[in-house]
């Protein structure tokens, strides 16, 4: 069965009431994962969270972001970022519980695992807070695999409803990480369009599938197949990493897509199968958005429990 890993510190980031990004979410899912007989791992500190954290974040970032929280800042870069007592814990967690399970799934074929982490990381940049992330989560989990581990190629695919501009723009002039996302457009945060396609070492190793607000299932399935699936296979990686946010739900209240619960769980099955297809299985997601508090915990374990049959 897909292994999941958390930290309890990731309840530490508390929001302002109503805020959507909320402790509640990861709470929830944690509650119905070990309902539903996941296998759930409540993870310390990972020994070289921070050394990792400076390998894909700029250090002044990094200690710019502690000492507002040190000094009780009311925010970070933008209204998007709250901070409270706990934030730099949390999202110091939510990095390390990321990089355990990257840990565990590159020790041996046939491993995928799910990082039930907040807050989430796709919007963070090299150097900015941006739309709830602090740390891309994703991105350090790659760095670390490719610097610790000596994986020279990896893939990194991400269903979020909203662009990972993040991510997009810590990889775009590299060729060892290819980066490929599906997401509303045009929408937050403004970035996406198609011809953004990496520049450099990295031209072509960014590929960019936006799609109309309103997408169902079918228009997902055949932007899988069309485009993600290809670009992947080409690319052909030693591990997938997923980006999984579930906003595309279709009553997600920050999202305009119109993904069913069975859509979400077919993207599971379809990425387990791509991993077992490339590179011996080896599989890791990492939470990113998904806001609808009561369905939200059904969608993940859905998709967990698609991605353990495949």
């Amino acid at each position: 069965m897909v292994r999941v890993f958390t930290h309890p510190d990731c309840l530490l980031h508390e929001s302002p009431p109503g805020f959507p990004e909320s402790p509640h979410r990861l709470r929830r899912i944690v509650e119905r994962l070990r309902r539903d007989g996941f296998e759930v791992i409540d993870c310390g500190d990972h020994a070289n969270v921070e050394e990792a954290l400076r390998a894909t974040h700029d250090g002044r970032y990094v200690d710019r972001f502690r000492r507002a929280v040190e000094r009780g800042d009311g925010l970070l870069d933008s209204a998007d970022n709250p901070l409270s007592p706990g934030t730099w814990t949390s999202s110091l967690a939510a990095v390390s519980a990321s990089l355990t399970a990257a840990d565990w799934t590159v020790a041996e074929p046939g491993r995928r695992s799910f990082a039930a982490v907040r807050p989430p990381g796709h919007h963070a940049e090299r150097a900015t807070a941006m739309g709830f992330c602090y740390f891309n989560n994703i991105a350090v989990v790659a760095d670390h695999l490719r610097l610790r581990h000596g994986l020279e190629g990896l893939a990194i695919f991400d269903f979020d409803v909203h662009h990972g501009n993040g991510t997009q723009h810590l990889f775009e002039d590299r060729g060892d990480v290819l980066y490929v996302s599906t997401h509303q457009f045009p929408f937050y945060p403004g970035t996406g369009a198609a011809g953004e396609r990496g520049w450099g070492d990295g031209e072509g190793a960014t590929v960019n599938v936006p799609l109309r607000a309103g997408t169902g299932d079918e228009g997902y399935r055949q932007a899988l197949e069309r485009e993600v699936e290809p670009a992947i296979r080409d690319f052909r990686p030693q591990m997938l990493l997923v980006s999984a946010g579930f906003d595309p739900w279709r009553y997600d209240p920050l999202g305009g897509m119109r993904v069913s619960q069975e859509g979400i769980a077919d993207w599971g099955r379809r990425l387990a199968l791509l991993a077992d297809e490339l590179c011996e299985g080896r599989l890791l997601a990492c939470l990113e958005g998904g806001y609808d508090l009561e369905s939200l915990p059904s969608l993940v374990s859905a998709h967990l429990r698609a991605m353990d049959t495949a």
